[in-house]
């Protein structure tokens, strides 16, 4: 007769979740708002017509999708016709205040990216090499050791470099490697 084999699976409470297979760690993606260490477990595309995605938390997934224009590449027409079909089957949900983009943008980058880009003095369309660029032309400029004693010159080398580390932060998932 075969010995059983000991199982988590027994008594209170229970040691695994329900339908475990296994031992091993469960590989969880986390938001890709900056600063955030929620469960990304929404995905919302980077651009319209693109397959790429965003991955949000409950929250940042709301407000990604509060300023989506879901009838982007519209005719008139056909916006208007796709806007009557909706409310017909969403007839509970509070109508939209408008259909806009929330900015300048294809629509790739995050708020906070964009942000960052301003404080940076760039468009919305700057590659890597172009943010650097700017990155230390602006530091140099701000920087404490050539303004001694001014506070406001301070405060904006600190808001040049945090816009930095969001972008490079930012390049660096989208890339893949270490910058």
């Amino acid at each position: 007769m075969a010995r059983p084999t000991r199982s988590d699976d027994w008594g209170f409470p229970r040691w695994r979740p329900y339908g475990a297979k296994g031992r091993a760690a469960v590989r969880v993606r986390l938001c890709d708002r900056e600063g955030c260490n929620e469960v990304g477990d929404r995905p919302a595309p980077k651009a319209p017509n693109s397959r790429e995605r965003w991955m949000f938390c409950e929250a940042h997934a709301a407000e990604y999708n509060k300023n989506w224009n879901y009838f982007a590449g519209l005719t008139a027409e056909e916006a208007a016709k796709r806007e009557a079909e909706e409310e017909a089957g969403a007839s509970a949900f509070r109508k939209s205040a408008h259909y806009a983009w929330s900015g300048p943008g294809d629509g790739n980058r995050s708020r906070d990216e964009m942000r960052a880009l301003d404080v940076l003095e760039l468009e919305s369309d700057a590659d890597f090499k172009t943010v650097k660029a700017s990155y230390r032309r602006l530091a140099k400029e701000h920087h404490p050791d050539r303004h001694k004693g001014d506070k406001e010159a301070a405060k904006r080398f600190h808001a040049i470099q945090a816009a930095y580390e969001v972008l490079r932060k930012s390049e660096e998932r989208t890339t893949g490697k270490k910058l």
